[in-house]
């Protein structure tokens, strides 16, 4: 098959180019012959360009597509038999006919001329931009869909990528066969039960360290390329976690590469990649809408007081010798220790909780509020010493929610993540749900840390309440009161825990004994943390109106 590209539309002499068409009839009828070449065909487009090209001082540059590219080979060019023996008349005709088909092959000639700018490189050193780290693209131009920085090559990513495919379709199926009855039969099956003691199996021996070969091929690794290659992580954890982590990389990498396509992200000058935040140095997750000016710079410098962002390392130290600021505006509602929460007005304070969303969206992926804060409470978690007080974390509320939602948006600074912090204000916000005696419940979507963080908070309010709880007839209306706790998130919580049984028509709640007391000997292992908010220490009426 020839591949086609016509230069449609009027000649520079004022006639259209039909005789295209004829010859197209021409050369099929000299191919049905069987006794005669195939011969390649020159339309009349070509030929004047060709001709014109040839006027200007013999000009060797090729001739152009209609994307204003360079044809990649000649197969995009149209070389036929300037011989054309048909009528004029016939060759129109034949042309409206076969115009939605020859249309319809253009955009896939010229794609690869929209999708990629080839004078883009990766910047990975000695990488030549080819494959991808999904194993689903040819290319790439950014560290996250480098094979080469992965230290993987292009043929064992698309090795892996099919694994991962058919991976994805057998839990996909299974999970279709497990929907229908999900509610009454919530007890694993046989082959999800092998499976956990597969994966048991695999990691037991995960914390057992390198070997003394193992550490110095990761410290030659290392000490060679620096911080241009990812560390070698083989020997470090479990083959499955290992592989988990594979596909947690090869989906951001296909996230970014689609952002990428779409326009949202430009190679090079898209995305700040890391901010300086009092003494983190911090590498961001996703793209937040900073003015370009800023946002082109790769590398962002916020003063962690007032949140101004700024462009240079200079322009914050002058900042900070003149910065006034040691903690949040608005009134401070908790005190414990070293850990304060500010209730800060959106509307009062508008500029320091539109640089606060600036902010929270370089580490959050679902969050669309930027500038329209005025309808909002935002409430900051700090941390004191005898600086000033340190942006933990926070949570934004809305003045008047509909759907009695207690949490709009929730972020703990990355510096602060996987202390406790995350889960404090959580109960915080719950707490202050109590004192307006409602029952809150978080607004969806949550990003995946959000989820991870609110399902722990759940389980450990429910097997809390189940151990307290002395009574024989247990209410979700009366667990839900008691912990604020939306009963829909009861439920969801009581099915994920293998706690909720439907038995002669009727959902009963079972207390399982061994989850309530894995949940009291972790209690007593982790003793008497300051990581827990305390009521009495709340001084905090609920806002009246906007």
């Amino acid at each position: 098959n020839e591949f086609q590209l016509h230069m449609a539309g009027s000649g520079s002499d004022g006639t259209e180019d039909s005789d295209s068409s004829a010859e197209r009839e021409q050369t099929n009828s000299s191919e049905s012959d069987g006794n005669m070449p195939k011969r390649q065909r020159l339309t009349r487009a070509s030929t004047r360009l060709s001709q014109s090209s040839q006027a200007a001082d013999h000009d060797e540059s090729p001739p152009l597509t209609p994307t204003g590219n360079a044809p990649s080979s000649e197969s995009e060019l149209d070389i036929s038999s300037p011989n054309a023996s048909h009528d004029e008349s016939q060759a129109k005709d034949q042309a409206n006919r076969d115009s939605d088909k020859d249309l319809s092959h253009r955009p896939k000639r010229r794609r690869c001329h929209e999708t990629y700018n080839f004078n883009m490189k990766c910047p990975t050193p000695g990488c030549n931009s080819l494959g991808h780290l999904t194993g689903k693209h040819e290319r790439h131009f950014a560290v996250s869909g480098c094979p080469l920085y992965h230290n993987l090559s292009a043929d064992e990513c698309k090795v892996k990528a099919i694994s991962r495919e058919k991976q994805e379709e057998e839990v996909k199926a299974q999970e279709e066969s497990n929907s229908r009855h999900a509610t009454r039969h919530q007890t694993p099956t046989s082959k999800q039960s092998k499976y956990k003691e597969q994966v048991a199996e695999i990691r037991k021996g995960r914390n057992s360290g390198l070997q003394k070969e193992q550490k110095e091929k990761h410290m030659e690794h290392r000490q060679t390329h620096g911080n241009t290659r990812e560390p070698l992580l083989e020997n470090i954890t479990s083959e499955y976690d290992l592989e988990l982590f594979r596909k947690a990389q090869a989906r951001a990498s296909e996230d970014l590469e689609k952002l990428r396509i779409q326009g949202q992200i430009t190679e090079g000058s898209n995305m700040i990649k890391t901010i300086l935040f009092g003494r983190y140095e911090l590498d961001t997750w996703y793209h937040s809408p900073y003015p370009e000016e800023y946002a082109r710079l790769g590398r962002l410098y916020v003063c962690e007081f007032c949140l101004k962002y700024m462009k240079s390392q200079t322009i914050l130290r002058r900042h900070m010798a003149k910065c006034v600021w040691k903690h949040p505006p608005g009134d401070e509602v908790y005190r414990k220790g070293s850990i304060s929460v500010f209730e800060v007005d959106g509307k009062k304070n508008k500029i320091y909780c539109q640089n606060l969303c600036l902010l929270a969206k370089l580490f959050l992926d679902h969050k669309t509020l930027y500038y329209d804060v005025e309808p909002f409470l935002f409430y900051v978690m700090t941390e004191a010493d005898n600086t000033g007080c340190h942006l933990v974390g926070y949570f934004s509320k809305e003045k008047n929610s509909f759907l009695n939602y207690n949490v709009s948006c929730i972020l703990t600074m990355p510096q602060y993540m996987r202390q406790g912090f995350g889960k404090m204000l959580i109960d915080f916000s719950y707490l202050l749900s109590k004192v307006e005696e409602k029952v809150g419940s978080p607004e969806r979507p949550l990003s995946d840390l959000g989820l991870i963080s609110y399902r722990s908070y759940w389980k450990e309010v429910l097997l809390r309440y189940m151990y307290n709880f002395q009574g024989k007839e247990i209410s979700i209306k009366e667990i839900s009161q008691e912990t604020a706790v939306n009963p829909v998130d009861i439920v969801s919580t009581l099915q994920s825990l293998q706690m909720l049984k439907y038995w002669k028509g009727k959902h009963l709640v079972l207390k399982r004994q061994d989850l309530i007391d894995e949940w009291k000997a972790k209690e007593i292992k982790r003793g008497n943390s300051n990581k827990t908010i305390d009521p009495s220490s709340l001084k905090w009426t609920p806002p009246k109106g906007t």
